[in-house]
């Protein structure tokens, strides 16, 4: 095997220590399950390099925040790094086996999202060692990311007041920036019937019939979504990804439900779209007998200006190693969202292509994260003081 630069052996490290995300499942083996592993091995690296380094959560969703503190002149960088990985159903590689074939890295969470977190360390090394840090930094390794962020919700916590100017969020974008991408709300819609013998369904109300009717309604309201498209990120979009109900084929069923997952825009919570779908029911005449159940923001949407410091540090940062720094956007969230929810404003930027993660054969262009090394010292060595912070 060839030489491997420090950033690829720390990311070897790193997929080889499972941190899967149940997601809601009690069927996948407990000792490749949540993420108190990995925040302990980060806490060790982070206290090796002299950094502040603490964990925090619950009931094994474990997260870790580290810093190092230059000025309170100058301005403070919070780079977040989900350490969870989505389960590895179907992998057609060892998932935890970090295999290198010419320039890729094989395993599960190489590409989403330990890869940035190995360039971080990388990073982070060389300033610390050279004494070059010119800006505060927040390291988060956060759990939970693939599904409820509750480990942002815990970071927070633990910061206080201590909030950071800026966030940068190290999901796969090919290093680019992307100052603008979609949230995620997920709704659950219930419709009820009433249960008989299936010989006599007159004597009751089928609830899947039902719901077949506001799958339509919901449907057709979702064509409104297409008249407000936003400058940036296009038309909100709704899927329906889960439907259920019923018991057996003789028995006229009493329940059926379905989830919705609603891509949304900046101008949209979860409020907004459960009075949406709930306008939809009304308007078919089924809202008597369709409900919606729950109604749930799971990621917030995110845009941030591009005069914003987060823009313009990380577009610097990228014109010194010879890469665009035009912006982009996406259609998926990220936990950007969260922190901005919280007033924190911030960007994407990571190596690897979401197209990659969560595959059979994921992988990440090793190129790509020795690259981003190089895009992480530019930022922690230089200060984002002479620019306005804004959101």
């Amino acid at each position: 095997m060839p030489d491997l630069s420090q950033s690829i052996r720390h990311l070897r490290d790193l997929v080889s220590i499972p941190s899967v995300n149940p997601m809601g499942r009690d069927d996948i083996p407990a000792e490749i399950v949540g993420e108190q592993r990995m925040a302990e091995h980060l806490g060790h690296v982070f206290g090796k390099l002299g950094m502040d380094a603490e964990l925090v959560g619950r009931d094994g969703r474990t997260s870790v925040v580290a810093e190092a503190r230059v000025s309170t002149d100058a301005d403070t960088l919070l780079v977040a790094s989900h350490i969870d990985t989505v389960p590895v159903d179907g992998m057609e590689i060892d998932p935890f086996d970090p295999v290198v074939k010419g320039d890729q890295l094989f395993g599960r969470g190489s590409c989403d999202t330990k890869a940035g977190m190995a360039a971080l360390l990388e990073a982070l090394e060389r300033v610390l060692d050279r004494g070059t840090l010119r800006r505060n930094v927040i390291v988060v390794g956060e759990a939970d990311e693939e599904l409820g962020s509750i480990g942002v919700v815990d970071v927070l916590d633990h910061l206080g007041q201590r909030r950071p100017d800026w966030v940068l969020a190290t999901e796969p974008t090919e290093l680019r920036i992307i100052n603008a991408h979609k949230g995620v709300v997920h709704a659950r819609i219930r419709a009820h019937g009433r249960a008989c013998h299936s010989s006599e369904p007159l004597a009751g109300s089928n609830a899947i019939v039902t719901l077949a009717r506001a799958i339509l309604a919901i449907e057709e309201g979702a064509t409104l979504l297409r008249e407000k498209p936003h400058a940036q990120l296009g038309v909100a979009t709704l899927s329906i990804g889960v439907i259920r109900g019923g018991q057996a084929p003789n028995i006229v069923p009493d329940r059926a439900e379905i989830w919705v997952d609603r891509r949304t825009l900046p101008d949209e919570t979860a409020e907004s779209v459960r009075r949406q779908l709930e306008t939809s029911l009304v308007d078919s005449c089924i809202a008597d007998s369709v409900f919606v159940d729950s109604c749930t923001e799971e990621k917030p949407p995110r845009e941030t200006t591009s005069d914003s410091i987060a823009v313009k540090s990380a577009a610097d940062a990228l014109k010194s190693v010879g890469l665009s720094s035009d912006c982009g956007h996406v259609a998926f969230g990220t936990d950007a969202g969260v922190f901005g929810r919280a007033g924190i404003p911030g960007i994407v930027l990571g190596p690897g292509s979401i197209a990659l993660a969560h595959t059979s054969r994921e992988f990440v262009p090793i190129s790509e994260v020795e690259t981003m090394a190089r895009i992480y010292e530019r930022l922690l060595e230089s200060s984002g003081n002479p620019y306005t912070v804004q959101s």
